[in-house]
């Protein structure tokens, strides 16, 4: 199994690596992962390689085809690391961490709007998520003044891992009706925003996140589309 550094440590900007298979269309996968593979409506991560001297710009990482390592895509065609080589990998860390401010906050979301979640996308200055909503919100105000006041409370975002059985068990945990946990590896993980005793919310995620809600900053209310006869799109930017 391929460390997953962004999940063994999300706020880790840099780390060793070696190449371990450069694919046919010309990216590299390293033997430790430390940008996140894009996935879960949120973005691959970016940044660069260092070895021996050269920089190669990173774009973009997708996932590879045993679901767990990232395939790193240069920004443009350039010469790559051989295979063996040691390289340095270094994060674009400010859009890595709007992404996880960005990320949680949706999940925040998905607590002051407790519906099924049909779609979402996270960028590096807002998101959105899709809702199962026939009729827009009543209280936009209400909605943006709930969300400012979990961010204000300042709780803890951490993880946990229960059995697929269990998850199984446990239908109601799973809020997206388009994107489903990964599975495969025998557990799931969740993560939970709130201590275990107050939890304001649990669900399978594979994404990063920020430590505490107040990491994420105010939040602003921004359009709440009409997408289709029962959907509604509702985005939220980073103040």
């Amino acid at each position: 199994m391929t460390p997953l550094l962004y999940r063994e440590d999300a706020y880790l900007r840099e780390a060793p690596a070696r190449v371990v298979a450069i694919t046919p269309e010309g990216g590299a996968v390293l033997d430790r992962s430390l940008f996140y593979p894009k996935g879960g409506g949120q973005p691959g991560d970016s940044g660069w390689l260092e070895w021996d001297g050269t920089r190669l710009a990173i774009a973009t990482a997708v996932k590879a085809e045993d679901g767990q390592s990232s395939v790193l895509v240069p920004a443009e065609p350039a010469a790559l690391p051989p295979m063996g080589a040691h390289v340095v990998q270094h994060l674009d860390w400010e859009r890595r961490h709007a992404h996880m401010r960005v990320h949680t906050a949706l999940h925040l979301l998905s607590v002051v709007i407790p519906l099924p979640v049909t779609g979402g996308q996270i960028g590096a200055t807002g998101g959105r998520l899709d809702f199962l909503m026939p009729e827009p919100p009543e209280d936009r105000a209400a909605i943006e003044d709930a969300l400012n006041a979990l961010v204000d409370r300042d709780l803890p975002v951490t993880e946990c891992w229960i059995t697929e059985a269990d998850l199984d068990a446990q239908p109601d945990l799973v809020k997206t009706l388009s994107v489903k946990p990964p599975r495969g590896a025998g557990k799931v993980r969740l993560v939970r925003i709130g201590e275990p005793s107050e939890q304001v919310d649990l669900q399978p995620c594979g994404g990063t996140h920020v430590a505490r809600t107040g990491e994420i900053g105010a939040l602003r209310l921004g359009k709440i589309e009409n997408k289709g006869k029962q959907n509604r799109r509702v985005t939220l930017l980073l103040a």
